[in-house]
C-alpha cells in the first residue's frame, strides 16, 4: 500500500483542478477512483487534496462522506480515509449482484430496444474488438463497460439500470479486465459477440443463455485474482 506522502503525490498527478465546488470535487474524486488511476487501499490524504483545491478540509471530508456511502471510499478509526478495498468474498458477491441485475434488465431490453439501441451496441462492439486487436486491456475494461450498459439501457427500466451502474461502481477500482490474460479477455469477447447477435435478432432465451455462460466464465476471472497485488484482500 502507497504511504501518504505517495498518495498525495498519486492523487497529485491524476486529479482535475478547474473548479472547487462541492459537486466538482466529488465528481472528481470519483472519476479518478473509477478511472483505476488511484487503486484500491490507497490513502486520501484529506490535507493534501483540500490543498490541491484550495478549499478547507470540509468539503473534502464532505465528498468523501458521499463516496463512503457509494461503496468507493473506506475510513477507519486511526488511519483516515483510503479508496476502498473488497475482500475477495465481497468482490464475488458485488459481481453476483451485478449478473442478477443485468439479466432482469437484458430480458426486457431485448424486447423494447429500438434501431438506436441497436446500432449503438454494434458501435460499441466494434470498438470493443479494436481494444482487443490493438491489446489495450484499459481500453477494452471501459468499453467492455459500455457494451453491457448498452445491453441494459433499453429496458427503460430506471431504477434497475441506476442500481446496476452503482453496483459495477463499486467493482470498478478493481479493474478486472486489465488483470487478465490476452487469451481470457478473448474467450470473455467471444461471449460478447454472442451475446450481440442474440440481441440483434431478439432472441432472449439466446442472450439470457449466452450471458449465464460469459457470467460464469467471469466468475472465475474473479475467483482467481490473487490477494497479494493489493487489489483484493483475503476474508478474515
Amino acid at each position: 500500500m502507497l504511504d501518504r506522502r505517495h498518495s498525495a503525490a498519486l492523487f497529485r498527478a491524476v486529479l482535475g483542478r478547474d473548479g472547487s465546488s462541492q459537486q466538482h470535487i466529488v465528481d472528481e474524486l470519483r472519476r479518478v477512483i473509477l478511472d483505476g488511476a488511484v487503486p484500491p487501499g490507497t490513502p486520501i490524504p484529506v490535507g493534501e487534496i483540500a490543498e490541491m483545491f484550495r478549499v478547507s478540509h470540509i468539503p473534502i471530508r464532505e465528498s468523501l462522506k458521499t463516496l463512503t456511502a457509494e461503496g468507493l471510499v473506506q475510513h477507519r478509526p486511526n488511519s483516515g480515509y483510503a479508496v476502498a478495498q473488497l475482500t475477495t468474498s465481497e468482490l464475488a458477491e458485488m459481481y453476483l449482484v451485478r449478473e442478477t441485475l443485468e439479466t432482469a434488465a437484458m430480458a426486457a431490453a431485448v424486447h423494447s430496444a429500438g434501431d438506436a439501441d441497436r446500432n449503438l451496441l454494434a458501435e460499441v462492439h466494434h470498438t470493443l474488438e479494436q481494444s482487443l486487436k490493438f491489446d489495450d486491456a484499459q481500453a477494452y475494461h471501459r468499453h467492455s463497460r459500455q457494451f453491457h450498459m448498452a445491453l441494459s439501457r433499453p429496458s427503460r427500466m430506471l431504477r434497475l439500470v441506476h442500481m446496476l451502474e452503482s453496483a459495477w461502481n463499486i467493482t470498478e477500482p478493481v479493474q478486472l479486465m486489465v488483470h487478465v490474460e490476452s487469451e481470457q479477455r478473448a474467450l470473455l469477447h467471444d461471449d460478447h459477440r454472442i451475446m450481440l447477435d442474440a440481441f440483434l435478432a431478439r432472441d432472449s432465451d439466446a442472450l439470457l443463455a449466452a450471458a449465464a455462460v460469459h457470467n460464469k466464465r467471469l466468475n472465475g476471472v474473479v475467483a482467481s485474482l490473487p490477494t497479494d497485488t493489493g487489489l483484493i484482500i483475503d476474508d478474515q
